[in-house]
């Protein structure tokens, strides 16, 4: 098979990197500075064993490839924010032998929240969803920083909304290969909704900082209670923390990397960028659209998505709102709700 990235930044170039260094065809597809960067240097991946360079071919879209192989699979890795457009933009792409992508091709949405997946199944007939547990870092064009070991991340896959089926354990295969675990499981959204409880930090951390202090440690459970409250008035399962605990243990362990500073998550990253956008509609905002669809208040995550939402806006820098003020913020609109 051939591994189409539609994203290649902090998860779509460490799995695309990783899988061509495994010895698979991987065709990565970004814009921009970093396409520029990732055709005239190759993918620099950043790794606990050195910087590795990959040169693959690099597209910005579908009209670059003509035609699509009929043993393509497209890993859709951009920010779901931006995931409708490229839906759109590979969709109708042509496949050998007939049809397009939509009808013929198996698209995997690796990406956090929720969302994505349910968007891809409204043009796609054949989706998979991934539960993205991989520490990686994309802040500089052409360069990805994955800080794991011994593996590099897990990938828990399956098709969704619900099974699995063998093109999941031949992607899960390869992967296996490229150093990540990628267990197949017929409840994949069971493992993203817990993945999402989790990010419902990554706000936090953006517009405060790491959630390193008791402070902004006891605001995080704040913030998370509220999501883990809304799933369950909405009667939506998700994976504990122990059966969490217990698949992982200390399989991918973050190792210091030379000349890497330790950055922050996946929306602290796009600020440091400057990218414009942040994925808080589809975190923190997911939270409160199931809120309001079952009458449960998320003040503290309806405020974070605002912060967030207006920090990628005025292009502010991550971390640059003191936790002491955001917890004043927090408070008032605990208040306020009550």
């Amino acid at each position: 098979m051939r591994y189409i990235i539609i994203g290649a930044g902090a998860v779509g170039g460490t799995v695309g990197g990783r899988l061509a260094e495994a010895g698979q065809e991987v065709v990565l597809v970004a814009r921009g500075a970093h396409g520029a960067a990732l055709g005239e240097r190759g993918l620099r991946l950043r790794v606990p064993e050195g910087e590795l360079t990959h040169r693959l071919p690099v597209v910005d879209g579908p009209a670059a490839l003509g035609t699509l192989r009929a043993d393509d699979v497209l890993v859709l890795a951009v920010k779901t924010q931006d995931g409708e457009a490229a839906l759109q933009a590979w969709g109708p792409a042509p496949v050998a032998g007939g049809g397009t992508a939509a009808e013929r091709l198996p698209l995997v949405c690796a990406q956090n929240g929720v969302e994505s997946p349910r968007l891809a199944l409204r043009r796609f007939r054949h989706v998979y969803g991934v539960c993205v547990w991989l520490p990686s870092t994309h802040v500089e064009p052409g360069v990805v920083s994955a800080a794991g070991a011994p593996l590099t991340g897990i990938l828990h896959l399956g098709r969704y909304p619900h099974g699995a089926d063998d093109t999941a354990r031949r992607i899960a295969a390869d992967l296996e290969k490229a150093r990540f675990e990628a267990p197949v499981v017929p409840d994949v959204s069971r493992w993203q909704y817990a993945k999402l409880l989790s990010n419902l930090g990554n706000a936090l951390e953006a517009v405060s900082g790491p959630i390193g202090d008791p402070d902004a440690q006891a605001l995080f459970e704040r913030v998370r209670a509220e999501g883990e409250a809304v799933l369950h008035a909405a009667g939506i399962a998700h994976v504990g923390a122990e059966e969490q605990r217990a698949v992982r243990g200390d399989k991918v362990t973050l190792v210091p990397l030379d000349g890497v500073p330790r950055g922050g998550g996946s929306s602290w990253q796009s600020l440091s960028r400057g990218a414009g956008s942040i994925e808080a509609d589809y975190l923190n905002g997911e939270i409160a659209l199931l809120g309001r669809l079952h009458g449960v208040p998320t003040p503290l995550n309806e405020l974070l998505q605002r912060l967030a939402n207006q920090f990628a806006r005025e292009r502010r820098a991550p971390g640059s709102l003191p936790v002491g003020e955001l917890i004043r913020l927090a408070d008032e609109a605990d208040s306020v709700a009550r």
